[in-house]
């Protein structure tokens, strides 16, 4: 079917398709005959920039019935992805999760990712839909980067008050309000 939605799960550092709220974000839009695909990024306990966009345009095919939802580290490789590609037409859309623009303190050895920032008009311009998520006491994250984050790329900003960074080992294997969200976002283009 050509105007079958499709969603490309990107996890972050450290993680796989088979950590945190992932497999329960995937198996839910399945359910709902979304197409879901959590893609298993290059080596993520040490990142590099250009195999992740890489291996992202090697494996997302990008439409107007495309949606993305990353994490973390995830964000910023999509948002660099995507300003890359030369896109000439729009995405669906895209929720990032606990996203961020600038060095982490606490993760210095992937400065690399942030070192040139993407065009944020052109995602705009690519994007029709954008959603941003962070809690506010996550540790990893400081809210203040994902907020900033937010408003570069004119998205709606959703706080949460306890959720940290959103990982299995802080009780996340859900994520109710990444669903919500990005049901409305596929919803409203249908």
């Amino acid at each position: 079917m050509m105007n079958r939605k499709k969603v490309y799960i990107i996890h972050g550092y450290g993680a796989s398709p088979t950590n945190h709220w992932f497999p329960w974000l995937s198996e839910t839009l399945s359910e709902k005959e979304i197409s879901a695909d959590i893609l298993k990024m290059p080596t993520p306990l040490a990142p590099k920039v250009n195999e992740w966009l890489d291996y992202l345009s090697e494996n997302a095919v990008i439409n107007s019935n495309t949606f993305f939802v990353a994490h973390s580290l995830g964000c910023i490789s999509l948002l660099k992805y995507l300003h890359q590609s030369g896109l000439k037409t729009q995405i669906g859309g895209i929720v990032l999760v606990s996203g961020f623009l600038k060095s982490l303190p606490i993760l210095p050895e992937i400065d690399e990712f942030v070192q040139e920032q993407p065009d944020y008009n052109q995602i705009i311009q690519i994007a029709k839909k954008r959603a941003v998520i962070a809690a506010k006491d996550d540790n990893i994250v400081p809210f203040s980067y994902s907020k900033e984050l937010s408003d570069k790329i004119q998205a709606d900003f959703y706080a949460v008050e306890k959720g940290g960074h959103f990982l299995d080992t802080e009780g996340f294997i859900t994520l109710p309000i990444v669903h919500d969200i990005l049901s409305r976002m596929i919803e409203d283009t249908i």
